[in-house]
């Protein structure tokens, strides 16, 4: 997954951190780029609920509405969402994630705590993959263990049949 897309540089303008995963395709209808809250739902698999708090806390840029006042995501919002689903999944506190959404919506000169908050939580996953790959080798041996015991017996049964 692609964190941070920059746009090609021209005279004027600088990269833009567009934090989607372009290659990823959503289930969303060609050419749309308006979805209720409902959509949303059946897209992410969030609850309403979350979709709200996210909004409340600061993890959401401001989501735009209709005319009635119901909100309507964007496929940027869906992105940004993918986004905070990969960094919930890597154990980010939702304080760091809220301090993410913060630094983004400051702009360019945040760059450096941006890179310094995701460097500190790729060592968090770092670590915890350190750690699981230790207990999928103790599994893999207690595994074996069990293997080769089940053999044993039941070669030892038919022996003594």
């Amino acid at each position: 997954m692609t964190v941070l897309q920059t746009t090609p540089v021209t005279t004027e303008q600088a990269p833009a951190d567009v934090c989607s995963a372009p290659p990823r395709r959503h289930p969303r209808p060609d050419g749309q780029d308006s979805y209720t809250i409902s959509e949303v739902v059946a897209f992410t698999g969030l609850t309403a609920h979350t979709l709200r708090w996210y909004e409340r806390i600061g993890l959401m840029a401001h989501v735009d509405r209709s005319h009635t006042g119901q909100r309507r995501y964007s496929n940027r919002d869906l992105d940004w969402l993918d986004l905070v689903g990969k960094l919930r999944l890597t154990g980010m506190p939702v304080a760091d994630m809220v301090r993410y959404a913060e630094l983004v919506r400051a702009g360019d000169g945040t760059y450096g705590e941006r890179y310094a908050l995701l460097e500190a939580t790729r060592r968090d996953v770092q670590a915890r993959i350190a750690e699981l790959q230790d207990t999928l080798a103790v599994l893999d041996r207690k595994i074996t263990f069990y293997a080769d015991a089940r053999r044993v017996h039941a070669f030892e049964a038919e022996r003594t049949r």
